[in-house]
């Protein structure tokens, strides 16, 4: 156990305001707002209000917009690194899209064109220029995206096993967001003001801010600005509303407090979330005024200035909270002239000079989801002593297939005979009432009826507290009604319904409503490593307050978007979608099957990646002695490379037991390692794996555990083992 602390070594801004920390920093202080006219696309004359938008110094090409920005904030976080991160940990809601419309307008169907659609490829492409083989985690819960990002690259400096992570979020301005946000009615046309009592709603906007965290022991210089504590809770009331009395937005700056060992009186000014909406406002106002109910803190808000630049703005709001430790300076709320009497706050209206030495900075998004950041100097304290992540112990699972629910599918596997296909949406919603399913589409059906299943099989006394979702690509169904509504109707109409669904992080978020989970709420999208990213971010948040967690992953099938987005699912013979998911809790006790992520690597430029997953399970010797199978992944966009990966850890390894190629069973989506791992924890507990999966005859595991690799762009290793033998 070591106190590990997580020093900001280097940070990096591109916002409508300008490029550069500094530039930013200074053009926030004169009060200046980035509010302008909309240029990137044409909008009805009537539907054109104020947008944050950036003026990008590198012309038009193939990366989508918000890569780019990711990338220029990257490489100033970066400047003065003495080489390239060891992981890098990304919020993103919407990738390639402001490109994607514009192809899916065009009626431009080339799926090599669609290759950086993915909000996960935002990082593969920084983590590529920047030369990073390390793990690569997106976090995508809307406007908290960010945020969150910091707050597990936090976990993973605990960890002891990095030594420095990019961590932040990036985000550029499209016709979905923009659209959308119209939709449901939250634009100030006029551009926001936050706070103000004539407030209306939000300006959207885009940027990036990204941070270099860097691990360090012990206190060494009282001017290294950390990220002291990091809270991460869901309000579990509603898809885009915020719960009025602000219980989750509360809960967050506790926690965020309690994990940096601060009292609420410590806190010199706080930076608030302060969209412009009025239930927003409102919300994290009560929960301001009773986290502080006797000294209150400085505190503004800077959306006024910056616009609402969703999975980026936490990121941004991240670093301006560090210039305000660094500068002793707290901004004033941009735009907000007249404090609304109904906050019972005093927001500033110019910037404050004062000793600033820890700042609370808050972002919240659709789902509920809600990110808290302790931010201040290295400073004594009593020592934080930070265990190692402990395997995930499995108490119940279900899984999703064109099979059917978890004992069709695990019927037909036994067997050795194919799970794949399209389950009808009637099916899926089978464990589902009318009322829940109305209005839903088929992502969020899925994900609701995998949680009901894993729930149910698990026999547990309490819910889940916490939800931790992969999905490789998100709500399609929604993204594309909504798209086809918006350009069907000349850019007028748009579905407010579609635009809420279709966040990655709607379906997590709806599970949390329906079982009142208020914990952690992460949803994690990187394609066929979705469910990965999401075991690991479990493992990394999970207490040791026994309190049992829920880690899952689904993708649909899209007859449109599916083959364009995903390069394997465009060489299916047989579409295929579903989903996994398995309840949880950090292993201390009982004798189930339990789960450890232990390697996750860029494969790409990375020559040495199978010898590395080798070393990382103990070596060759190891390696047999403890697993008597493997199940592996080869995604067909990347089998080949997939092939050459397996052959060579089974030369350097000599491992002899059976293989099992899982895709052949499940077919091609991007959570399909997600089923794999329920069909492995249901093999697990027979104790052998049946012939006719063997193409032999059966195998005895004989007290040996389960190896799941992940193969292809990334490698990716999960033990699963029986307590009695754990790795």
């Amino acid at each position: 156990m070591t106190d590990i602390r997580a020093a900001i070594a280097g940070m990096g801004l591109i916002t409508p305001l300008g490029k550069g920390v500094e530039q930013n920093w200074h053009a926030l202080l004169k009060g200046n707002t980035g509010n302008g006219k909309l240029t990137l696309f044409d909008t009805p004359e009537d539907l054109s209000f104020p947008v944050g938008e950036v003026s990008l110094p590198v012309p038009p090409g193939e990366f989508p917009r918000t890569h780019k920005l990711a990338l220029i904030a990257a490489r100033e976080a970066m400047e003065y690194a003495d080489g390239p991160p060891d992981a890098i940990v990304m919020g993103s809601t919407t990738g390639g899209m402001s490109l994607t419309e514009i192809l899916l307008k065009e009626n431009n169907m080339d799926p090599a064109l669609f290759v950086h659609h993915g909000a996960g490829s935002v990082a593969e492409y920084v983590a590529k220029e920047l030369k990073c083989t390390g793990p690569l985690i997106t976090v995508s819960t809307a406007c908290s995206s960010g945020a969150a990002a910091i707050a597990l690259a936090l976990a993973l400096l605990r960890t002891g096993r990095y030594r420095r992570i990019l961590a932040g979020g990036a985000e550029s301005l499209c016709r979905l967001t923009y659209f959308g946000f119209h939709s449901l009615q939250l634009i100030d046309a006029k551009g926001s003001h936050p706070l103000d009592r004539n407030r209306k709603g939000l300006t959207v906007s885009e940027g990036a801010g990204m941070l270099l965290l860097e691990g360090k022991t012990g206190i060494s210089d009282t001017n290294v600005i950390e990220i002291l504590g990091a809270g991460l809770t869901c309000d579990a009331y509603h898809p885009a509303s915020p719960d009025p009395e602000g219980g989750g937005a509360l809960s967050a700056m506790k926690y965020a407090l309690e994990d940096g060992s601060i009292i609420p009186t410590e806190v010199d000014y706080v930076n608030l979330h302060g969209t412009g909406t009025i239930d927003n406002d409102l919300a994290e106002a009560k929960a301001f005024n009773r986290l502080f109910d006797r000294e209150k803190p400085l505190v503004s808000s800077v959306k006024g200035a910056f616009g609402h630049s969703l999975s980026a703005s936490g990121a941004i709001e991240t670093v301006i909270s560090a210039k305000c430790i660094e500068t002793g300076i707290a901004p004033a709320s941009v735009g907000c002239v007249t404090p609304d009497p109904k906050l019972h706050m005093n927001p500033l209206r110019k910037p404050v000079s004062s000793t600033i030495k820890t700042v609370l900075s808050n972002a919240f998004g659709f789902g509920g989801s809600n990110a808290s950041l302790a931010i201040g100097r290295s400073r004594n304290r009593q020592a934080m002593e930070f265990e190692p992540p402990a395997p995930l112990e499995v108490s119940g699972l279900a899984c999703i297939t064109g099979a059917g629910n978890t004992s069709q599918t695990l019927n037909l596997f036994f067997k050795g005979l194919p799970c794949l296909g399209l389950l009808s949406k009637k099916k899926i919603s089978r464990s589902l009432s009318p009322g829940v399913t109305r209005r839903l589409k088929r992502l969020s059906r899925m994900g609701l009826s995998l949680a009901n299943g894993a729930i149910e099989d698990s026999k547990e006394d309490h819910a889940p507290d916490s939800v931790f979702f992969g999905t490789g690509w998100g709500a399609l169904s929604e993204t594309h009604d909504f798209l086809k509504a918006l350009y069907e109707t000349n850019q007028r109409f748009s579905s407010p319904t579609d635009f809420m669904g279709s966040v990655h992080n709607a379906t997590a978020g709806r599970i949390a409503v329906k079982l009142k989970a208020k914990g952690p709420n992460i949803t994690t999208t990187g394609g066929d490593y979705s469910f990965e990213q999401a075991l690991m971010s479990a493992q990394l948040l999970a207490k040791h307050d026994d309190k049992p967690l829920l880690v899952l992953s689904a993708d649909e099938f899209h007859p449109v978007l599916s083959g364009l987005f995903d390069g394997s699912v465009a060489q299916a013979d047989t579409p295929a979608d579903g989903g996994g998911a398995l309840m949880v809790r950090r292993a201390s006790k009982g004798a189930g099957p339990q789960l450890s992520p232990l390697f996750y690597e860029n494969a790409h430029e990375n020559p040495g990646v199978v010898s590395s997953l080798v070393q990382s399970l103990g070596g060759a010797e190891k390696i047999n002695l403890c697993f008597a199978t493997a199940f592996v992944g080869l995604p067909a966009a990347s089998r080949v490379m997939g092939r050459e990966q397996l052959d060579s850890f089974v030369q350097i390894t000599g491992f002899n037991g059976p293989v099992i190629d899982y895709r052949r069973y499940v077919g091609e989506f991007a959570s399909a390692s997600a089923v794999a791992t329920v069909l492995a924890v249901a093999l697990s507990k027979t104790g052998m794996i049946p012939d006719a999966l063997t193409e032999k005859e059966h195998v005895d595991l004989k007290g040996k555990g389960i190896l799941l690799l992940g193969l292809g762009k990334f490698v990716t290793a999960v033990a699963l083992r029986r307590k009695e033998a754990l790795f």
